[in-house]
């Protein structure tokens, strides 16, 4: 029998009942492109001291030390008995091996389109991920105003570190000549290329936004007009790109996921939309002061119920996260998800 102390039960208002209305904003986290530091940045600045300067090895009447390690596979043995010279030189040979994620840039193509009061070139750009087969190869065009914004969006905050990134010149005449446009595939290729290179520019909001903010606020139009299944097919493509470029910060890619939950539920596709879900509250992990976590949570405990799981684990983590740091909301999952991308 139905208990109003359920969720789907008709006597069952749900944790947002109990809540004030009003949002609350998260700062955005930053983080290292490396996985974690190797032991060198753990052993500190004594541990160089213990080093003879010319040999790398023990000073004389030094000792060697027994290290206990994590399992870790392909690492020391728990119990190896290694000098602080020779550890060092072990996680040096380590870290040559560590490899930052990385974004190749392609343009592939390029087509002329015309308008009734404008004609413009629209470049194809591909983004590939490196060291594996990347079957979530993005695919997005942009035009030569696209790049002239973006270059200066970054010179505002970033003029001193792109000062040696050359970027290709307006020409009033010759712009859709088959050789302009080849020159300028190679040089956009170069541009996006070095700008990636540089680490403060790859992670800053004007580089991920020329890459996805179209795609988004397009998937985000449709999902405020009832699109959902065109919502979907736009998200479906841009978000992977969006997770590689925000590796350093998971959460900022936490409102497309949200909405990719909405429209999956909406089109009553229940367990495609806890899926989506999942991958949001991870993406969240600890972060309970987060505008979207209280919504989120809420969302799920609903979908779980209607599929038959789990739900009274995510009612406790949410009425716990309440208990630690009551955050007041009023907005539903859908109704935070379509303030998004307004402008």
């Amino acid at each position: 029998m139905a208990s109003p102390e359920h969720p789907g039960s008709p006597g069952w208002m749900g944790p947002i009942a109990q809540c004030a209305t009003g949002t609350e904003q998260e700062a955005a986290a930053t983080g290292p492109d490396l996985p974690c530091p190797g032991p060198d940045e753990h052993l500190g600045k004594d541990s160089h001291r213990s080093q003879d300067p010319q040999k790398g090895s023990p000073p004389k009447g030094g000792r060697r030390h027994t290290v206990r390690f994590a399992d870790t596979p392909g690492g020391p043995s728990p119990n190896s008995s290694m000098t602080t010279g020779e550890l060092q030189e072990y996680w040096r040979k380590e870290k040559r091996g560590w490899r930052r994620v990385k974004l190749l840039f392609e343009v592939a193509s390029a087509r002329i389109e015309e308008r009734k009061v404008s004609k413009f070139v629209m470049y194809q750009i591909v983004v590939i991920q490196t060291g594996s087969f990347d079957s979530n190869k993005a695919v997005l065009e942009r035009r030569y105003s696209d790049f002239e914004t973006l270059q200066k969006n970054l010179l505002k905050t970033f003029r001193e570190e792109i000062e040696d990134v050359v970027f290709p010149k307006k020409h009033l005449m010759g712009n859709f000549t088959e050789e302009m446009i080849s020159e300028r595939k190679l040089a956009f290729k170069e541009y996006l290329s070095l700008l990636y290179a540089i680490r403060c520019v790859r992670r800053s909001r004007e580089f991920i936004d020329f890459l996805t903010r179209p795609e988004l606020r397009e998937a985000f139009g449709c999902l405020r007009g009832g699109q959902y299944t065109r919502a979907l097919d736009i998200l479906v493509r841009v978000v992977p790109l969006q997770e590689k470029l925000t590796a350093h910060c998971p959460v900022m890619v936490v409102p497309a996921l949200c909405a990719m939950l909405v429209c999956h539920r909406d089109l009553e596709r229940p367990a495609e939309a806890f899926a989506v879900g999942e991958r949001a509250l991870q993406c969240l992990q600890a972060r309970e002061g987060h505008r979207y976590y209280a919504p989120l949570l809420d969302a799920m405990i609903r979908l779980a119920y209607t599929l038959g799981r789990d739900f009274v684990s995510l009612q406790k983590r949410l009425q716990e996260s309440q208990l630690r740091k009551p955050t007041p909301w009023g907005l539903t999952l859908k109704e935070l998800a379509v303030r998004e991308y307004l402008y």
